[in-house]
C-alpha cells in the first residue's frame, strides 16, 4: 500500500536565514538586475529610491511599511504613463481587470498607473523576490499590447472612430516620475 506524503518542511533556524522578512533597496535592486533590467538608485531625504525600465519604459520601486531603518514589509512597482491626445475610455482598464490578475491599473487624472504589490510578510525567499520582477516585468509588457490592440465592443470595425482609438489609447508617453 502506498502512502501519499506532502513535504510541509518548517523553517528552522538554519532554513529561515534564506528567507526575507523585509527587503532592502539593495535585495530588490538585484531581484531588477536579476529579472534583465538595469537599476538606478537615488538617495532622497535619506530614502533609497530604485528607478528602472521595461519594455522600453521607466517604472519605479515605492517603498510601503517600513520594518527598520532601510528594510521594508512591502513595495509597490509602479509605472506611470501620460495620456496624450485625449481620454482612455474605462473600458480599457476593466478589460485589463477581468484578464489579468497581479497588476492593477487606475487612472490619476492625465495619467494612467500600472502598479504591483509585492509583500514579505511571513517571509519570501530572494528567488521569490527576482521571480516577481519577472512577473512585473511581463506585466508591463502585456498592458502596453493590451493598450494599443484595445477595441471596444461598441466602436465600428470600420470608420474613422475605430482608427481614432487605438491611437489614443497607444499615445501615452514616458512615465513621469514622482
Amino acid at each position: 500500500m502506498s502512502q501519499n506524503t506532502t513535504d510541509h518542511t518548517v523553517a528552522t533556524p538554519a532554513t529561515a536565514t534564506a528567507l526575507l522578512f523585509a527587503m532592502t533597496p539593495d535585495q530588490v535592486a538585484d531581484a531588477i538586475k536579476s529579472s534583465g533590467c538595469a537599476v538606478t538608485a537615488i538617495e532622497q531625504d535619506g530614502v533609497v529610491r530604485l528607478h528602472s525600465a521595461s519594455q522600453g519604459i521607466g517604472f519605479q520601486v515605492l517603498w510601503g511599511n517600513a520594518s527598520a531603518t532601510g528594510e521594508y514589509l512591502d513595495l509597490t512597482l509602479s509605472c506611470p504613463l501620460r495620456v496624450q491626445g485625449g481620454v482612455l475610455p474605462e473600458s480599457v482598464l476593466a478589460d485589463w481587470h477581468r484578464s489579468k490578475r497581479f497588476a492593477r491599473v487606475a487612472l490619476h487624472g492625465d495619467f494612467v498607473v500600472l502598479e504591483m504589490d509585492v509583500l514579505a510578510a511571513g517571509g519570501i525567499s530572494p528567488n521569490h523576490l527576482a521571480m516577481m520582477m519577472q512577473l512585473w516585468s511581463q506585466m508591463m509588457g502585456q498592458f502596453f499590447v493590451h493598450l494599443r490592440n484595445f477595441k471596444p465592443a461598441d466602436t465600428p470595425v470600420d470608420g474613422e472612430a475605430a482608427a481614432e482609438l487605438p491611437a489614443q489609447a497607444g499615445a501615452l508617453s514616458e512615465p513621469v516620475a514622482a
